[in-house]
């Protein structure tokens, strides 16, 4: 069906063509009319011309689209190959010895650009696309490029043969830019990817797809206002690095258009191109028609430095664009031999310029290039528009809008230049949550400076950056006891290097918290301390634990249990005592003080040790049956039982926790109660503890025990031997 639709468009279209392309002009400066007029061709043109007819080839463009930025000089009339034949002229306008001239290509144009493709985007169809470019090389003698050979293609927007719908205006512009690759690069080959519409959702996708085809050169001829979001558009269609991608600035004077707003384009000016009397053979001024400026919206790439303009500047580069100095193309759609301008013509010259450079290099922007290299012919004089004089719309020696770095002066400008290498010998120190980590610089900076470097770790999305100083910064926001690696990349103007290889693991570490809960028992010339393990070991498995006590500063330690007993204390003395904890990476800090205890001798004064007896074992009812809820305080009977006779006023013995559901601690005492405010013994969930205790007993001869734990629901099991007892 799309295929009918076209015909049947085409036959209204091409019917048109006279109408369409000859109507009311409007005026550009000229050039010699008398030898325009006579049907001569031009050896060149005067900078001081008189005023030219110009037709724009394609319409006012709506929001969101966009038009070809191509003039047609309606005050040259086509003229058929034949009739030049009879008449024994040539084409009006420069062909392509006068621009491989002006540009200093002559010698890469017969050299070069073979194996490299020329893409060009472009909206509709042109059903003579082929034809005009044969009769255009063949005018020109050079070599044939017909389709099937490989040297020229024409594909839809997805890079199938679906064409669009024809459209004259657009099929001009084609004929324009396929005949400027062919002018500039002949050995180039050229795919013409031709969208369904003016529309960035159909030229965008036409980019990609010439991309996805190979083409590492990339020309853009049209344009439309800038809008707000179109970095989305630009990221979603022109973010190509290692590909050329040029986009004419446009041919209304002062202002931005996009896609040449882009960052990741070559921004293409235009230019007066006359012939002179000086050793180059030619001048240039600042065309008025191209496009300059400022961008609203797209941000400024880091290899453009002028103060001006905060935003993106455009353009980079320029060539010829004024219709007054225009370039001779062959459109049948046009009639014939005709003489067009615009940036449109710009565009490909650069595109193809760039051609004969070679392929640009992977990874990087190739807009960058000129900008480093250096080397165009620079254009000083002449004006897009008013903007109070400045570079923005005033050609000036150096940089400035109307034709950025200035116009090709053979291939050196547009010779590729590489990202830096990998960053080398990475290493990594890892301290509290964080890791500090180095690296030697790449062995080459691809001949710019390294401008920042992007640290990344091998989980998370952590990194830090470094911009000045010793090569080194820190990774912050680790998780401690975690393994990290990291690798490093380089960034200069011209790109971003491959990733350094990983360095060794590194595991970020901090001291542990400090120990929680701490309670003491006394007895003679002794205290027993107790104590529940840190929040957070610090990331590193604690290993041990140091009581000290206060007065004395006598001390006790283990390599892990949550209790040791401090000997040698004064009795009668009140003490308090604080615990730290240890890893690999240090002592915490000390832990709050317990309650003060006042060790003294144990009740009673004589002591008989017995051998060791169970009293108390709740997983088989032994002294009490059931497991201990949480805060709920159980007695059992310990006189007259296991030896314990009845006149025992206290007891020495092991308590011991097993089956606990949560972490907390067991309290024994001669008084039941069911919040204690001190333990007898700490423990984590699911671990099995044990602790030695000389404990009074209640009245009747008995002891108390109660389980302290977070929740109500908590459970646990208890076990209690005696190993002595104390008599009066």
């Amino acid at each position: 069906m799309g295929g009918i639709r076209g015909a049947i468009r085409a036959i209204f279209v091409w019917a048109a063509v006279g109408i369409a392309l000859l109507g009311t002009a409007t005026h550009a400066p000229a050039s010699q009319a008398g030898e325009v007029a006579a049907g001569r061709a031009l050896g060149g043109f005067s900078p001081a011309a008189p005023v030219v007819s110009t037709r724009h080839l394609c319409g006012i463009a709506a929001r969101g689209m966009a038009r070809c930025h191509a003039l047609l000089r309606t005050d040259v009339a086509p003229r058929t190959r034949a009739q030049l034949a009879a008449a024994a002229l040539s084409p009006v306008g420069y062909g392509p010895s006068d621009l491989l001239s002006a540009y200093g290509l002559g010698s890469a144009a017969a050299t070069s650009g073979a194996g490299e493709t020329v893409a060009i985007i472009a909206a509709f169809d042109s059903p003579t696309a082929a034809a005009d470019l044969a009769t255009y090389r063949s005018q020109f003698v050079l070599p044939a490029c017909a389709s099937g050979t490989g040297c020229f293609r024409k594909v839809d927007q997805n890079g199938g043969t679906n064409l669009p719908v024809a459209d004259v205006g657009w099929s001009v512009e084609i004929a324009l830019d396929i005949e400027m690759v062919s002018a500039i690069c002949p050995a180039c080959s050229i795919l013409l990817v031709e969208a369904n519409s003016p529309s960035s959702n159909d030229l965008g996708p036409a980019v990609n797809t010439a991309v996805r085809m190979g083409a590492a050169f990339v020309s853009n001829s049209y344009g439309g206002s800038e809008v707000a979001g179109e970095d989305s558009i630009d990221a979603q269609y022109f973010d190509h690095p290692g590909v050329v991608i040029t986009a004419s600035s446009g041919d209304a004077g002062y202002g931005v258009l996009f896609p040449a707003a882009s960052p990741h384009v070559i921004a293409v000016g235009g230019t007066t191109l006359s012939r002179a009397a000086n050793a180059r053979g030619w001048v240039e001024t600042a065309w008025s028609g191209a496009g300059s400026g400022c961008s609203a919206y797209e941000p400024k790439p880091a290899w453009q430095q002028d103060t001006g303009c905060p935003n993106r500047t455009v353009a980079d580069v320029a060539a010829v664009a004024d219709p007054a100095t225009g370039v001779a193309l062959y459109a049948a759609s046009a009639g014939g031999w005709v003489v067009v301008g615009g940036t449109s013509a710009a565009a490909p010259i650069v595109a193809a310029a760039d051609a004969l450079a070679g392929h640009p290099a992977a990874g990087t922007y190739p807009a960058v290039y000129p900008y480093v290299r250096g080397g165009t012919y620079d254009v000083t004089s002449g004006s897009t528009g008013t903007c109070g004089s400045t570079y923005l719309c005033t050609a000036m020696a150096g940089y400035d809008g109307p034709t950025g770095l200035g116009t090709p002066h053979g291939t050196a400008p547009f010779s590729a230049l590489h990202a830096p290498g990998a960053p080398m010998a990475v290493s990594a120190a890892p301290g509290d949550a964080q890791v500090d980590v180095s690296w030697s610089a790449p062995a080459s900076d691809g001949g710019t400076s390294i401008t920042s470097y992007l640290v990344s770790a091998s989980s998370g999305n952590h990194t830090c950056s470094w911009a000045s100083g010793p090569l080194s910064c820190v990774v912050g926001g680790l998780v401690n006891g975690t393994a990290y690696s990291f690798r490093v990349t380089a960034t200069t103007i011209v790109g971003t290097s491959s990733a350094s290889a990983w360095s060794a693991s590194a595991t970020p570490r901090s001291v542990p918290d400090r120990p929680a809960t701490v309670t003491a028992t006394p007895g003679d010339a002794s205290a027993h301390v107790s104590w529940l393990a840190p929040a957070s070991d610090g990331g590193s498995a604690i290993t041990g634990y140091a009581v000290t006590s206060s007065p004395d500063a006598k001390t006790c330690a283990t390599s892990g249990a949550l209790a040791c007993t401090v000997s040698g204390l004064t009795n009668d003395t009140s003490y308090t005592f604080t615990v730290t904890a240890m890893n690999i990476a240090g002592t915490s800090s000390a832990s709050a003080p317990s309650d003060p205890v006042t060790p003294r001798p144990a009740t009673g004064s004589t002591y008989h040790a017995i051998s060791p007896t169970r009293l108390l074992d709740t997983r088989i009812g032994n002294g009490l049956s059931g497991t201990f809820k949480s805060h709920l305080a159980r007695t059992f009977q310990v006189t007259g039982r296991g030896g314990v006779p009845s006149g025992a006023t206290a007891v020495t013995g092991n308590l011991t926790v097993t089956g606990q559901t949560q972490a907390g601690y067991l309290f024994v005492g001669p008084v039941a109660t069911n919040s204690p405010s001190s333990s007898t013994l700490n423990f984590p969930k699911g671990d099995d503890r044990a602790n030695g205790v000389v404990v009074a007993l209640g009245a009747g001869g008995t002891l108390s025990v109660t389980y302290v734990a977070a929740s109500s629901t908590a459970r646990t099991q208890a076990i209690f031997d005696v190993t002595g007892y104390f008599t009066p």
